[in-house]
């Protein structure tokens, strides 16, 4: 962690003319009597991207931005200005802003000393981990795989996408932490078309890491005849019955409607407010026996994880439901606070622009101990949701609408025909009860996850094991 001080302070405030000692000055100005707490968040981002359509690359963009966020508290008001200019005049002004808002005072908060979190990835710069003409090669090679798939894809989109995230937290509390984080994705869209019907697929992954790291093992060809296969499925798929039934959710990537479902609702901010479904019902039933909930952001290299969240809190993996007893929820400084808890390491931010707040990591179920083929066997009517396209969700109830794009028939205990316009519709706690069977087959997404809240978006992960869910109802296109 010492290492990635020296880094981020080389990086973020020496060009400005700054160093460590000036911050204490900035400090002594914002706090007072009636501020609680204050933070700096400093930020340098630098990211790229390039699509390839049509077998041309069509964008490629380059950007570089840095900047720093102020934030004064006083009970539950924030107060909260920013600077794209990381020098100190620039900073005493964010900060008389900021406290002004939140109320006036002087005095000075904690002697500054070093937070230390795990390292989870590696200190690099992912935009640099392959020459540019490797990265254009990739996506014309992986272009050029899908098409060879099958003679009915007419369209491929292929994405790459690279970030380098360099923070630095000081807070009146005494934290100084830091933070260095690569995050790469590729991206494969398809298009295929048969007796003039036309249906597409989509794949995808990444993580935090170099370039190298994932295209390695073949897993960018991986992608691509993921896409294939489900245009290719998409195009026999028949009209979704509607009505209740009992769903037999896949592992991995449908725990994107967990996330939506009910993940939302155990978040800090809401449940302090009173405004989520899970207020007020720690300790109570909330889900079947079994279901355990968990959020990680610990896990090595994973899309949503991170050494340290946007307050410089360590984070950790915070059990929330277990055994279908609601145990705590996820949790930034304020809002635990607030609610006389400790943090959780789940104070996200889209970036020094904006304030933090409870976010997501990576939330995902635990497995059970079900054969995947014995629930679906145990089905005689059904659906077999196996990937989710958009959804919706209301926090305050758990309602949530969710489109699978790819679903099938269970007849008899059996998959049979692939389905189109399938919907999932119902209420993430009552969903949560209606859990009958839990496959052993946990697993997490390919790393594609972005969760929006309040207009900001972050990057996360999701996952769970095959669910068997019953009395769900199915919204579908059958007459």
């Amino acid at each position: 962690m010492d290492s990635l001080i020296s880094l981020a302070e080389r990086r973020l405030l020496t060009p400005g003319g700054l160093s460590a000692s000036d911050l204490d000055r900035v400090f002594s100005q914002l706090m007072g009597p009636s501020i609680d707490a204050a933070d700096l968040y400093f930020q340098h981002s630098r990211s790229e991207s390039w699509v390839l359509e049509e077998g041309i690359v069509k964008d490629g963009s380059h950007s570089i931005e840095q900047g720093v966020g102020v934030r004064a508290i006083s009970g539950e008001k924030t107060g909260f200005s920013y600077s794209d200019e990381i020098v100190l005049p620039q900073l005493l002004e964010a900060s008389r802003a900021a406290r002004a808002i939140a109320q006036g005072g002087a005095g000075a908060g904690k002697p500054l000393s070093l937070a230390t979190g795990r390292g989870l990835y590696p200190a690099i710069d992912p935009v640099e981990s392959l020459p540019n003409e490797d990265k254009i090669a990739l996506l014309r090679e992986v272009d050029a795989y899908a098409r060879s798939r099958d003679p009915r894809v007419t369209q491929v989109v292929v994405s790459l996408a690279a970030t380098m995230d360099t923070i630095l937290v000081a807070g009146s509390d005494g934290t100084l932490a830091a933070d260095v984080r690569p995050l790469v994705r590729l991206n494969v869209q398809v298009i295929a078309e048969q007796n003039g019907r036309r249906e597409q697929g989509h794949a995808g992954g990444g993580g935090r890491y170099g370039y190298r790291e994932l295209i390695e093992n073949g897993r960018a060809h991986a992608f691509a005849a993921e896409a294939v296969r489900q245009a290719l499925v998409n195009l026999e798929a028949v009209d979704a019955p509607a009505g209740s039934m009992s769903v037999v959710l896949g592992p991995g990537w449908p725990g994107i409607l967990l996330h939506e479902a009910i993940g939302h609702g155990l978040e800090g901010d809401f449940n302090r407010k009173g405004s989520s479904a899970f207020a007020g019902r720690i300790g109570q039933r909330v889900a079947a026996e079994g279901v355990t909930v968990v959020d990680d952001g610990t896990l090595p290299g994973r899309r949503g994880s991170l050494s340290i969240d946007d307050e410089g809190t360590p984070t950790e993996c915070t059990t929330l439901i277990e055994n279908g007893i609601l145990k705590g929820y996820m949790q930034d400084k304020l809002n635990a606070r607030l609610m006389g808890v400790k943090p959780t390491g789940n104070g996200r931010r889209e970036s020094f622009a904006q304030l933090p707040m409870p976010r997501m990591t990576n939330t995902y179920m635990l497995a059970g101990d079900r054969d995947p083929e014995e629930i679906l066997r145990s089905v005689k009517r059904g659906l077999y949701a196996v990937n989710f396209g958009g959804g919706q969700v209301d926090i305050t109830n758990g309602k949530f609408v969710f489109s699978a794009s790819e679903a099938y028939l269970i007849e008899d205990g059996k998959i049979t025909r692939p389905v189109k316009g399938a919907t999932l519709v119902g209420s993430g706690p009552d969903v949560l009860t209606r859990v009958s069977m839990i496959g052993n087959d946990l697993a997490l997404d390919e790393g594609v996850g972005v969760c929006g809240k309040d207009g900001q978006s972050v990057p996360v992960g999701v996952g769970q094991p095959t669910l068997r869910v019953d009395g769900m109802t199915v919204g579908g296109t059958a007459a």
